[in-house]
């Protein structure tokens, strides 16, 4: 790839020191986490609340807007306004708790990430403040009052933005060094009258010193020089200033908890974390240290802004601390700054024709950029509380991750959404390294290296699956994530591939594999279980339910394990191109799948085994009851479309480079007919003389594929819906001792609580499967070429090659986020003002997932991470037209 400054920058430095050492490292959200949870019973979402969250420091990490911190969250900064009405300043993202929102928890406010480069070189994000009081009480109330058959109330439904009453903050940051880092925050009124408006830079240390540890008994300290520079001393670091151009003062306090406010105790000190907010909004003199020294300071600037005006505001944090004039060529270093940013997006983008897609791309990218967090939790640490708590702590009669006490992780990691879920998820992050790998692919593995180190994944090779329950189960996707991102890095790097990443992977992936196996294949048939598996409540009952005396066998379980090994033996052949001794493990991967794909397409079994339906032609779940039934679960969904996903492609190039690999293979194909008659076509070569492995074989492909391309069942105009809509006039149903269950097509908002009620896989578009089925519909067509041909969609008589389907599958997920012809873009669900004003038409949203009827965008609104997956999608379309 053309080289430019950014793309240097990354190849001089992979790891998050250097360029990389400042970041949008804060979380938006660490209240009501488990981390910060110190309850008896583990009642995290109301032991420290949004209310608490101003005044109440926290342990394990820091929140805040459009913020940077450094890479282990010492020194932290972030945007606090105030519009002289609301009751708080604001400081931090507000939302509803799981419990208060009628579809679970959810941010409720308005904020597009922008851009960024991966180095965070050049940042840019947008904040809607409402000029009007902040609507809590009617958000709280209105979402408490409805039931989850209702939508959510959302902010836009509240009226403050109506006659544009707001600010738009603009946020932006442009580093002339590593650790010279310019700040610009403007400020415009859009509504038709003048409006006042403060803004309050602020700069704090995560509170280290509270809790008993010698290593951190020296406290930080800030400190004030006149009203233009804070002093930052941190023992950790060299000296540094915040240098604040034209501030009308500088407000000191201390990121420590108000005792009084949250316990009814005295505190030892009156400047409290929330010392500013009191001084600012309620003018307590006493809240501040006017002798400007603390752990937490502010830059106050207070403005009357005209209407359609602006206010910019600059600020410039340096290790640079004899600055004369530190503002000389401030709006240059950001024009450079830009110009860096916009050059390295070219090169990436050269091949894409279509300005709508470049700039949903690009926001894209900087929505993954921005969802970096640094992510610290020490379960032994937090499971028996520090030497010195700052609060009562009476130990744990809940003890989440009881069995993970091994964990300690304090990492920057890839976020699914840092409001919503400010915590790694395992297969949510391996998806996002998928797109992470297009603009900078050392990141992407260092993202799939770390959550396989020995202080995270289990001593007995599972991996941990996110906060609330490390134990949950979740895909095994990494396999398929490390091969797409050595792909992606290989094709970089002009053919040259990473095989020591691919090796260092592959090790702890053996692990896993093992951990599968041996705790997945309760009768050791090779049908495997692992519960809800991600998809939260797909099927007609909880499926991490253990219902006494009923078995569950899961086709997306047994179809999830036929990936992995089709992933670990591509791993394992590349890995034997250099190190032949690997051509062992892909002879035991090539078996392996084998006795899956015998197991998952039996039929007729006195034994009860096979999920393939041969009435339905296609793949469910099935259960064995206590009277010895066994019965099939016939819902059509995701569940069943995941064996589809298995399937690899090896040419006989590959195979001849592997003499070992190709006699143990040949010998097998030779010596057990019975499993060499489940691979598809593998005697007949197909396009450029390669070989097929998958579950499928022709009929059966031709049947999930004509379910899968019927617009009546799964292929809506937004992607593959998780459940056919033939359930919408069908739906399934099911006894369960006694109890009446049923399954129907909900395109939209779950209408039941499995699992929490916040996300809904009964009928939406959900991109990480969408894009997993899309990888592999081009894998079947790179082995059956263009003569291979489909009906797409189902009935219409258009007659497509595979690829040509896959392309115009990923073409309707692009859609989702394009203008159409009614002049609106779906995933606006409609809102009048989004789609046609000026100041929110351009910005976009990544959504959890989308309805499957119309495209809009549901759950959490800014999970950039696997949603991201258009900015590939977008990339692969282009590519490929």
């Amino acid at each position: 790839m053309e080289s430019n400054t950014e793309r240097k920058r990354l190849i001089e430095r992979a790891d998050n020191k250097g360029w990389k050492k400042w970041g949008p490292y804060l979380s938006e959200r660490q209240w009501g986490t488990v981390r910060e949870d110190y309850s008896v019973y583990g009642d995290a979402w109301n032991y420290l609340t949004h209310d608490m969250a101003r005044s109440r420091a926290y342990r394990w990490g820091e929140d805040g807007i459009g913020g940077i911190s450094d890479n282990k969250q010492h020194i932290c900064f972030a945007l606090a306004l105030w519009n002289h009405k609301d009751s708080i300043l604001k400081e931090r993202l507000f939302g509803l708790t799981n419990n208060e929102g009628n579809h679970g928890e959810d941010v409720k406010e308005l904020y597009y990430y922008l851009d960024s480069t991966p180095t965070h070189s050049y940042m840019k994000m947008l904040y809607k403040y409402p000029i009007e009081a902040f609507p809590y009480e009617k958000i709280t109330g209105e979402n408490n009052r409805r039931n989850i058959r209702e939508d959510e109330y959302e902010i836009i439904d509240t009226g403050v933005f109506d006659d544009n009453k707001y600010f738009d903050i603009f946020v932006e940051y442009a580093k002339r060094e590593e650790n010279d880092i310019f700040i610009k925050i403007t400020a415009t009124n859009r509504s038709k009258k003048e409006a006042p408006l403060t803004v309050l830079p602020t700069i704090w240390f995560r509170n280290t010193w509270s809790w008993g540890y010698e290593e951190f008994d020296k406290k930080p300290i800030l400190s004030g020089i006149a009203n233009s520079q804070i002093e930052v001393n941190h023992r950790l670091f060299e000296r540094m200033k915040l240098y604040c151009h034209g501030a009308d003062s500088l407000l000191f306090c201390e990121n420590e908890t108000n005792m009084e406010r949250v316990f009814g105790k005295e505190n030892a000190s009156p400047y409290t974390k929330d010392g500013i907010n009191n001084y600012i909004v309620h003018g307590k003199e006493k809240a501040i240290n006017h002798n400007q020294i603390g752990t937490k300071a502010s830059a106050k600037y207070t403005r009357k802004i005209k209407a359609g005006e602006s206010e910019t505001f600059w600020l410039r944090f340096s290790d640079q601390t004899n600055l004369k004039e530190p503002f000389v060529n401030f709006e240059e270093v950001f024009a450079e700054s830009l110009k860096t940013a916009d050059d390295f997006y070219e090169i990436i983008q050269k091949d894409i024709k279509s300005e709508e897609e470049k700039a949903i791309q690009r926001q894209a990218f900087a929505g993954m950029m921005w969802s970096k967090q640094f992510y610290y939790y020490n379960i032994d640490q937090w499971m028996n509380g520090d030497p010195k708590m700052p609060f009562e702590f009476r130990g744990r009669a809940f003890e989440r991750n009881s069995p993970w006490k091994h964990a300690y992780m304090a990492n920057i990691l890839s976020m699914p959404d840092k409001w919503e879920y400010p915590w790694f998820a395992a297969w949510d992050l391996a998806f996002h390294t998928a797109t992470l790998a297009r603009i900078d692919p050392d990141f992407a593995k260092r993202q799939l290296a770390v959550v396989l180190r020995e202080y995270y994944m289990h001593p007995n090779g599972q991996i941990p699956a996110y906060e609330w329950n490390f134990s949950d189960v979740n895909p095994p996707v990494h396999a398929w994530a490390t091969w797409k991102v050595y792909e992606t890095d290989k094709e970089m790097n002009g053919g040259k591939g990473d095989v020591g990443f691919l090796e260092r992977i592959f090790h702890k992936l053996l692990l896993n594999f093992t951990w599968w196996v041996n705790q997945k294949d309760e009768d050791g048939n090779n049908i495997f279980g692992g519960g809800f598996l991600g998809l939260d409540n797909i099927g007609v009952f909880d499926r991490n339910a253990q219902i006494p005396g009923v078995k569950l066998q899961q086709a997306d379980a047994t179809g999830w394990m036929a990936i992995y090994t089709l992933n670990m033996l591509k791993i394992a052949c590349e890995i034997s191109l250099e190190r032949p001794a690997y051509q062992d493990m892909a002879s035991k991967f090539f078996e392996h799948f084998l006795y899956i794909a015998a197991a998952i397409n039996k039929t007729l079994d006195e034994e009860g085994n096979g999920l393939w339906d041969e009435d339905d032609q296609f793949y469910y779940d099935k259960i064995y009851t206590p009277d010895a039934n066994t019965l099939f679960l016939k819902i059509r969904s995701l569940v069943g479309l995941i064996p589809l996903c298995a399937v690899e492609v090896i040419s006989e190039d590959l195979l001849q480079k592997l003499p070992d690999f190709k006699r143990r293979l040949e010998w097998i194909l030779k010596n057990r007919p019975d499993l060499a008659g489940l691979i598809s076509r593998w005697h007949e070569p197909g396009k450029g003389e390669t070989h097929l492995l998958s579950l499928l074989r022709g009929h059966r492909m031709k049947m999930v594929f004509k379910r899968l391309f019927d617009e009546k069942e799964f292929l809506s105009d937004y992607g593959i819906r998780s459940m056919s809509k033939f359930h919408l006039e069908n739906p399934y149903h099911f006894n369960l001792h006694g109890e009446h269950l049923n399954v129907k097509y909900t395109p939209g908002e779950s209408d039941l609580t499995i699992m929490g009620g916040n996300s809904n896989w009964r009928g939406p578009v959900w991109f990480p499967l969408n894009y997993l089925i899309i990888d592999s519909l081009h894998k079947y067509s790179k082995y059956y070429g263009e003569d291979y041909e489909v009906e797409y969609p189902t009935n219409s008589g258009e007659i497509v090659t595979i690829r040509e389907a896959a392309l115009q599958i990923s073409e309707r997920l692009i859609n989702i986020f394009k203008e159409g012809e009614n002049g609106k873009k779906p995933f606006m669900g409609g809102v009048e003002k989004f789609n046609k004003d000026k100041d929110f038409k351009d910005y976009y949203h990544f959504y959890e997932y989308f309805h499957g009827d119309n495209g809009k965008g549901l759950g959490a609104a800014h999970q950039t991470g696997w949603t991201g997956l258009v900015a590939d999608l977008i990339q692969e379309v282009n590519e490929g037209r």
